[in-house]
């Protein structure tokens, strides 16, 4: 059942998200997001300056005069908005939680998607698969999954994001582009990601929050609750030992999952809560256009 605050934050970000799609992210999306190939469309005939490759014999034999094949791009395409729905993504220092940014990228893309024709689906996950919704094409799906997205779920749960990458690579046989939503606080994942990459067009969205960042700056007595697991502790942040080894922590998983991209050639995206995407978003099309 959709309650009353759900349909307005439907609402609310599909108005948020419409002018985006139609006046910016619409063209940037179809320029770097392309079909399976080229198919076959239909002969016509020959104009001076066509490529001498692309003539067809046999309808030249029958015509009495050259005629050449047309090839169209295969535009169609499958994207999965693999979305983390982990207790670690409710955390938010600011007005927005990490997963508000997510709900919100989530939304602009599989507009962008139904905008152009393309098939969008949605895995939600935590430790476990929590949602499967299948790719479909029609505006009415594409609220479906921002609905899911919205609808509340059980707390404390703990991330496992190769649950949700081995999902894709025992159910998506075909080629898609995988958006993976998610801050990425999780470890040996790696072989799962890099069967999922092999296959599919596979792009992180990194979605993290300053405090993650910042809190180490600040010195004094912190209570600190984990709402993954329920567990809690007081960190004294005055400590030099605590503030170096959390900072280790921290680098280290970011260095981890950068490298990891890094070597398979992923472009990936890295926002945080709170603040504007849209710049961070364009230099990511731009960056994947100059590729292309």
């Amino acid at each position: 059942m959709i309650t009353a605050d759900i349909m307005k934050k439907i609402k609310l970000i599909d108005l948020r998200t419409k002018l985006l799609v139609n006046e910016m992210f619409s063209g940037e999306y179809q320029s770097i997001f392309k079909g399976r190939g080229i198919e076959f469309s239909e002969v016509r005939e020959y104009i001076y300056g066509d490529d001498i490759r692309t003539i067809d014999w046999n309808v030249t034999a029958r015509m009495g005069k050259p005629y050449v094949k047309i090839y169209e791009e295969e535009r169609e395409l499958t994207v999965i908005i693999l979305f983390d729905v982990s207790s670690s993504t409710l955390f938010g220092s600011r007005q927005h939680t990490k997963r508000d940014a997510m709900i919100e990228l989530a939304a602009l893309f599989a507009f962008s998607a139904v905008e152009n024709n393309d098939r969008v689906g949605a895995v939600l996950f935590s430790n476990q698969i929590e949602k499967y919704i299948p790719a479909r094409k029609d505006k009415i799906h594409a609220l479906r999954i921002l609905r899911e997205l919205l609808y509340p779920r059980p707390p404390q749960r703990e991330t496992r994001l190769s649950c949700a990458f081995d999902f894709i690579n025992n159910t998506q046989m075909r080629k898609c582009i995988i958006l993976v939503l998610s801050d990425f606080f999780d470890v040996d994942y790696e072989k799962p990601f890099k069967m999922m990459a092999k296959r599919h067009d596979v792009i992180p969205i990194v979605v993290v929050d300053p405090l993650e960042g910042a809190i180490i700056n600040h010195r004094g007595l912190f209570f600190l609750a984990d709402i993954e697991t329920g567990s809690s502790q007081v960190v004294d942040t005055a400590d030099t030992f605590v503030r170096k080894n959390y900072r280790r922590r921290l680098t280290a998983s970011r260095v981890n999952r950068t490298k990891l991209f890094t070597s398979l050639g992923i472009d990936y995206i890295e926002l945080t809560a709170g603040e504007p995407y849209i710049k961070p978003l364009i230099e990511f099309f731009q960056k994947r256009a100059r590729k292309l």
